[in-house]
């Protein structure tokens, strides 16, 4: 058992949740192996993948960003206010995405130099920004969906197909490959690990400590922004309260995939792994028609049981 043993200490609780929840969702629906439900998954996994990126970085930094969710529906609502404002459709989508995604970035921007320059805790400052994106996302749209945008918006990057490759699944790959170079290959990379294991060795060793983790919060808004944009190409609309699972879910699947919520330690390939544990719960509990309710208590239970397996394995790391 000790190979085991080693698995866990070193990956986490990732890979047993995933054989096991796989075996189950498989004797439980017959659907739920069958080619297109795991295309499905595969399409849906890539919206969580993108925003469990960004905030990947900020958890690497001992940080985190509540305000993912309501980043996303304020991306969702500017996105769609330019694209229907715009005659022209190729203007419209460029402008449309430009300004989604600024916001989003500036959203990140205001959270990392509140976090970083006035050091105030990441809990308390993304806590605010989730309340105050989501109300202006409700104010400006009145609380109710845009519709009419183009359908190109949807044909290109909601539905569309590129080497037979759904176009969502492309930008998410392509994504988390400059996120693994950018950790792996990069000075800066290297910082954000610095930050999360010591703070103070950090700032010592000559590392610009706010300006690194404001970036973190930056690059965590622009990757939101991307996100918001291809939900509202995919369900073709501006929906004020889009995403609002999604802060859970990104921090649930970064931490199951290994990534430590005490900062330092993480790669991206075991979070991006995560978000597909994550999308494969909730697809095996609505093939199996388990209510959204309880979905959300099992999710929350989830975090939970991840946390604890953290916290297990770093100690059982330390005793070695």
């Amino acid at each position: 058992m000790d190979w085991l043993k080693r698995i866990f200490i070193k990956v986490g609780v990732l890979p047993f949740l995933l054989v096991a929840l796989v075996i189950l969702f498989s004797l439980a629906e017959h659907r739920f192996m069958s080619l297109s439900n795991l295309l499905n998954v595969g399409r849906q996994t890539t919206y969580l993948a993108i925003v469990t990126a960004g905030q990947m970085l900020t958890i690497l930094c001992a940080g985190f960003d509540l305000s993912v969710g309501s980043s996303v529906a304020l991306t969702s609502i500017i996105t769609a206010m330019v694209v229907v404002s715009v005659a022209d459709p190729t203007t419209a989508l460029i402008l449309g995405i430009l300004a989604g995604v600024g916001t989003a970035t500036l959203v990140g921007l205001a959270n990392g130099i509140t976090i970083a320059v006035f050091r105030v805790s990441p809990f308390v400052v993304t806590l605010g920004m989730l309340s105050v994106a989501h109300g202006l996302a409700l104010l400006i749209s009145s609380g109710v969906p845009i519709f009419n945008l183009p359908p190109e918006l949807n044909d290109i990057f909601g539905m569309g197909m590129l080497w037979g490759i759904p176009v969502p699944v492309i930008v998410a790959a392509a994504i988390v490959g400059l996120i693994w170079l950018l950790l792996s290959r990069t000075r800066v990379g290297r910082y954000f690990y610095a930050l999360g294991g010591n703070r103070e060795a950090a700032r010592l060793s000559g590392i610009a400590v706010r300006k690194y983790t404001a970036l973190a919060y930056v690059l965590c808004g622009t990757l939101t922004g991307i996100t918001g944009v291809m939900l509202t190409a995919r369900v073709a609309s501006g929906e004020p309260n889009l995403g609002a699972n999604l802060p859970l879910e990104s921090i649930a699947a970064a931490v199951i995939g290994g990534v430590s919520l005490r900062g330092g330690e993480g790669s991206i390939i075991g979070a991006i792994f995560g978000a597909i544990l994550i999308v494969t719960i909730r697809n095996g509990m609505d093939l199996m028609n388990i209510s959204s309710y309880l979905q959300m208590v099992v999710m929350g239970c989830l975090l939970i049981f991840a946390v604890v397996m953290d916290q297990f394995r770093l100690s059982m790391r330390g005793r070695q």
